[in-house]
């Protein structure tokens, strides 16, 4: 019986090893060659922050505001931890968590 269970959790494990690999590679995989850009990876076309991104990118920031924040006129659509809210309570400097943003 212990020797039926032993090769069931065998099969098993291969069958889920196999899925996972052939569901992987139909993926572009980013980094094999650092100088050309994956076949079929996505592409930004264009950059639109509107008033509300702005609003959120300099919330808790009062006027004037300082020139270190030229940053956000050159803002890809690439992540940045800038404009999302950090730690709760005394942490919150910005104010993101003092009330509803919206």
């Amino acid at each position: 019986m212990k020797h039926q269970a032993s090769k069931l959790i065998l099969v098993v494990s291969c069958w889920v090893m196999g899925a996972a690999a052939s569901s992987a590679a139909a993926y572009p995989i980013a980094g094999v060659n650092p100088s050309q850009r994956p076949e079929g990876a996505p592409r930004i076309t264009q950059v639109n922050h509107d008033a509300q991104w702005y609003k959120s990118a300099v919330q808790g920031i009062s006027e004037p505001y300082p020139a270190s924040l030229k940053f956000l006129e050159s803002q890809g659509n690439w992540y940045t931890p800038f404009n999302r809210p950090g730690m709760p309570g005394r942490y919150d400097l910005r104010g993101w968590y003092a009330g509803d943003r919206h």
